[in-house]
């Protein structure tokens, strides 16, 4: 005689997670309050959906209201827990993920979710970010998604801003997300050799960042400048340039002067030897020079 037959089955899961939606942000039948962004909305929450969904949350939650000696059988509301450092709509997406498994972006809070995402553990809900903004990537804000790349370690994501900043350089260095990227993210970003910008003209985006970070950080030109400056291809530039270059170097002081007196010392001799080879290197957006014939045996 046959043994019984077991099955699991799975019902319309749409119809299961428009169920859900109806209760993020519902105070009914809710028994954990959260105080979120300088408005101070109140969000409301079930903690058996936040607690069984993330790992922080279960955490944060799993202290018993003042007054319980046991947190795991109150049934008291909770909180009201004080956020004040997101933005509303971020903390409503990321509920809105717990509840549902999915989440609803726009341009002006994807970075901010991608934030939160890694703050509560929620891989699932990095991944949507990161999908979102590859596939919404602008050029005034690839720079501030190439940040939060790095800072989150989103190698995937780095490599497309990085590819995207490579395809429309000489509009990237104008936006204010270039003029706010870090020492580290911005020396990266020189080290390409995909570019499309002249050298020229990296170099005067540098000492706009610079002059920005210094007056941000309260820190002196040449030592906020000093990672991103050993990026720039000083060889490249044409005698003429870099006598100019020069003289706005006597102003802050952005450039080492070792360094031009290196870029002197490759004219003179006519050749590249001496320096590393990536600084006799043209980029894709390098103007042609004539003395460029004399440095190319040398980049390897």
């Amino acid at each position: 005689m046959a043994g019984p037959c077991s099955a699991r089955l799975q019902g319309d899961a749409a119809a299961f997670s428009a169920a859900l939606r109806t209760l993020v942000n519902n105070p009914q039948f809710s028994d954990v309050m959260f105080v979120v962004g300088q408005e101070q909305q109140k969000v409301f929450a079930h903690r058996c959906v936040l607690a069984c969904r993330c790992q922080v949350f279960r955490g944060m939650l799993s202290q018993a209201p003042v007054g319980s000696q046991d947190s795991s059988s109150s049934i008291q509301p909770q909180g009201p827990f004080i956020l004040g450092n997101v933005q509303p709509e971020v903390f409503l997406a990321v509920i809105e993920f717990l509840y549902t498994n999915s989440v609803t972006l726009n341009s002006h809070i994807a970075l901010e979710v991608l934030t939160s995402s890694v703050e509560y553990g929620l891989q699932d809900l990095c991944k949507l970010c990161v999908k979102f903004i590859k596939d919404t990537l602008s050029v005034e804000q690839v720079c501030e998604a190439l940040q939060a790349a790095v800072t989150y370690g989103q190698v995937d994501l780095q490599q497309h801003c990085l590819a995207f900043i490579e395809g429309c350089t000489a509009a990237v260095v104008q936006t204010q997300g270039f003029r706010e990227l870090s020492d580290v993210v911005l020396a990266r970003v020189l080290r390409s050799d995909r570019l499309a910008a002249d050298e020229l003209d990296l170099v005067q985006a540098v000492r706009e960042w610079a002059h920005v970070s210094s007056a941000v950080l309260e820190r002196p030109v040449p030592e906020v400048a000093a990672l991103p400056v050993r990026e720039l291809r000083l060889p490249l530039l044409a005698p003429s340039e870099l006598v100019t270059l020069e003289s706005y170097n006597q102003q802050d002081l952005l450039i080492p002067v070792e360094n031009i007196a290196a870029a002197w010392r490759a004219h003179a001799l006519r050749k590249g030897s001496g320096l590393p080879s990536r600084l006799c290197r043209p980029r894709r957006g390098t103007r042609p020079r004539d003395h460029h014939c004399h440095l190319e045996p040398h980049a390897k």
